[in-house]
């Protein structure tokens, strides 16, 4: 068991002061059986009306109002939670599904739906050719296949950290040759949708104190990852970036089907046209030392 600290800060900032939309905040890590949240604090300045709900993702949305104009604002997140996620996990696959191709059952390819389609234009079967190419045999190893395209996009696309908003498709990410972890976290979704498998994607923190980990600094950062359905064991994560599976050192905020769900802080503003000067975003995830 970790317990850890998390500590988002987002801050706006505009050369007069502005009238501010309805701004909407995915920042409450997720529970499961591997995450327990002890605390969870939301703070915004200038004041705003808060109002919470959930997505039909079932992630926690929260909505802030605000009365007054601002040239400044800034959404703190802070956090406490138990992670729990083994290092090696160990997977209960049922039978049926250990071998790929394998069928879903009636009822979970229904209730997987869109989370099993393909979501971007493939015209010429360019990523369908690629990711054929990790396909062993037939029938394959389920857990190896998937294995092997995650590990096949750390090995083959150049990770690089991006701070524009934004997410590469599938396609210009095998052509570019590069990508940020939410490109990775497509692309690796995308991929497994073509042959078939219900995926989703995930955002959330990467926790990692000595910063090996892509995407990691010391003090911890956002991230993007995937999760992918497998009757028997459920939803198993992969982490392409860091060539990992399971939920070790990740605390999800948000799991939805595209990645422009979940981004953290979205909103508008009224004002001058070249009002906005900038956004910084600070993240601190740190592991909470038990009292000796």
């Amino acid at each position: 068991m970790t317990k850890l600290s998390i500590h988002h800060r987002t801050t706006y900032r505009y050369r007069e002061a502005v009238s501010l939309s309805p701004h909407r905040m995915m920042l409450r890590p997720r529970e499961s059986h591997e995450l327990k949240l002890l605390s969870h604090d939301l703070s915004i300045s200038p004041e705003a009306q808060i109002n919470w709900s959930h997505d039909v993702f079932g992630n926690a949305v929260a909505t802030a109002s605000f009365k007054t104009p601002a040239d400044t604002l800034v959404v703190e997140s802070v956090a406490e939670v138990d992670l729990t996620a083994a290092q090696w996990p160990i997977f209960d696959i049922d039978v049926s599904a250990i071998s790929y191709p394998f069928l879903y059952s009636d009822r979970d390819r229904i209730d997987l739906g869109a989370l099993a389609a393909p979501q971007y234009v493939d015209a010429d079967n360019k990523l369908g050719i690629w990711v054929n190419g990790f396909v062993a045999g037939n029938p394959t190893d389920t857990l190896s296949l998937l294995k092997d395209i995650s590990l096949g996009i750390a090995s083959t696309i150049s990770y690089q950290s991006r701070e524009a908003e934004g997410t590469q498709g599938p396609l210009d990410t095998l052509a570019r040759g590069w990508g940020s972890c939410r490109d990775f976290a497509v692309l690796f979704a995308e991929a497994v949708r073509s042959l078939g498998f219900g995926a989703r994607i995930v955002s959330g923190y990467l926790f990692k104190p000595d910063g090996s980990l892509a995407g990691s600094t010391d003090s911890g950062s956002t991230h993007a990852w995937a999760e992918v359905f497998i009757p028997g064991a459920g939803w198993i994560t992969f982490d392409p970036t860091n060539r990992s599976m399971g939920g070790a050192n990740l605390i999800p905020v948000a799991m939805t089907r595209d990645i422009a769900q979940a981004i953290p802080v979205s909103g508008s503003f009224t004002g001058r046209a070249d009002a906005f000067l900038t956004m910084d975003v600070a993240v601190e995830v740190q592991e909470i030392k038990a009292a000796t």
